[in-house]
């Protein structure tokens, strides 16, 4: 786990345990990144903003949930993000009496199926990964998992954007053509 990881695991971790500072400074470290992934949800600049104290109840009262090693910290904290920023679209949505779309909307849990489905697909996804350059792979990771933006990643590899922009295309291509051999 990279050092910035670890510090956000640690927070995590202490807000788990009800520490108030650890909780300031996660707010800090990551509300720029979690109000970018609400806002491009909502594309609602107030209602982003609203959302994101939400979140970050959310995470108060869930922090004891996360389980490091499973997923990276930062992945938690965008899926809770995601998820609260999800469920609002859902109720703006009109009330319906048409049963498949409540069905859409409804949360269930997967099936034994579904579950055993998703392992294959990530050990697929994860043994495809494998076959991209090492750097390339942690940008694809970096991008569509950690929820980075293009700009973010260019900056961290030391690449210009559109060379951000070309990496990752051809290595969801490769990632492509590997899943679908």
């Amino acid at each position: 786990m990279q050092p910035a990881a670890r510090e956000v695991a640690d927070l995590i971790a202490r807000c788990a345990l009800r520490d108030r500072d650890a909780f300031r400074h996660l707010y800090d470290r990551t509300s720029a990144k979690l109000f970018g992934v609400v806002l491009r949800i909502l594309r609602d600049r107030g209602e982003a903003e609203e959302a994101v104290q939400e979140v970050y109840v959310k995470i108060w009262q869930r922090a004891g949930q996360y389980m490091p090693g499973q997923t990276s910290p930062i992945s938690w904290l965008v899926a809770v993000a995601r998820n609260h920023a999800l469920d609002m679209l859902r109720a703006r949505r009109p009330a319906t009496d048409d049963i498949d779309q409540v069905l859409d909307l409804a949360d269930d849990m997967p099936t034994p199926d579904r579950v055993a489905e998703t392992n294959e697909d990530g050990q697929r996804i994860t043994k495809c990964l494998a076959t991209l350059d090492p750097e390339r792979a942690e940008a694809v990771r970096g991008a569509y998992l950690d929820g980075f933006s293009y700009e973010e990643l260019a900056q961290r590899y030391a690449v210009p954007l559109n060379t951000m922009r070309t990496w990752l295309r051809r290595s969801l291509l490769k990632l492509r053509e590997c899943l679908t051999a």
